[in-house]
C-alpha cells in the first residue's frame, strides 16, 4: 500500500474500519504525516512503526478496531492516554467534530512536543497534547471526559480511571483489547467486552 487511499481501502475490506465519520477522519488525518521522516516510506503499511525513546504508532488496522470501539461521536469529550505521534488524537479530533475536545496524554516529553507538532501542522484545533503527571493515571482533578481510549497496556485494569469517564473506555490489558461501558443508574456498574490477540508497549 503506497498511498492513504489503498490504506483506508484496505482497513474497509479487512472489516476494522466502517463508520463513515471514522473513515473520514482517516482521509483527513495522513497517518504519513504522523510518523519520523525516518520511516516515511512504510507509513501506509498495516504495521507499527517505532517513533521513538522505546514507543511506537499503532498499526492502522489496530486504531481502526479501537476508535470503531469507542464510537467517538459529535461533542464527546475524550481523553486519550498514551498519545505518541498524535495520530489518535488527531483522528479522535476529527470525529468530534463539531463542538468535541480531545486531551492527549504522553509520559515522554519528547513526544509530547512531537505530537504537538503534528497536530499543528495538520491544523487541529479541537484538540491539545499535554504531559502526564508521573505516577498519576490519567487526570483525575479534571471533570469526567465522556470516553477514554488507552494506547498502552497494563496487566490489571486501573481502578484510578473509573470515575473519569462517563460513558465507556477502550484499553489494552494483557494481549487482548478491552471495552469497558457504564451501567447503571450510579454509572459504577460496568460491562466489559474482551477482544484478545493484540499486543502493545507498557502503560508506566
Amino acid at each position: 500500500m503506497q498511498t492513504n487511499e489503498l490504506l483506508i481501502d484496505f482497513l474497509v475490506k479487512k472489516g476494522v474500519l466502517n463508520t463513515p465519520r471514522i473513515v473520514r477522519a482517516f482521509a483527513t488525518m495522513d497517518r504519513k504525516k504522523f510518523v519520523p521522516a525516518s520511516s516515511s516510506h512504510h507509513a501506509y503499511i498495516d504495521a507499527p512503526l517505532s517513533i521513538g525513546y522505546g514507543q511506537t504508532i499503532s498499526q492502522p488496522s489496530v486504531v481502526a478496531f479501537m476508535l470503531e470501539l469507542m464510537d467517538p461521536r459529535a461533542g464527546d469529550e475524550i481523553l486519550d492516554i498514551g498519545s505518541g505521534s498524535g495520530w489518535t488524537t488527531a483522528l479522535l479530533a476529527e470525529c468530534v467534530k463539531p463542538g468535541g475536545r480531545i486531551v492527549g496524554l504522553e509520559m515522554v516529553p519528547e513526544l509530547v512536543t512531537f505530537g504537538r507538532e503534528h497536530i499543528a501542522n495538520a491544523s487541529v484545533q479541537n484538540a491539545t497534547i499535554q504531559l502526564a503527571k508521573k505516577g498519576t493515571i490519567g487526570l483525575p482533578n479534571c471533570k469526567p471526559f465522556d470516553k477514554i481510549l488507552v494506547s498502552a497496556e497494563r496487566s490489571t485494569f486501573p481502578t484510578e480511571l473509573t470515575p473519569q469517564f462517563t460513558q465507556h473506555l477502550v484499553m489494552p490489558i494483557r494481549g487482548s483489547i478491552y471495552k469497558l461501558s457504564k451501567s447503571g443508574s450510579d454509572g459504577h456498574a460496568f460491562h466489559a467486552t474482551e477482544y484478545p490477540g493484540f499486543a502493545f508497549v507498557p502503560l508506566v
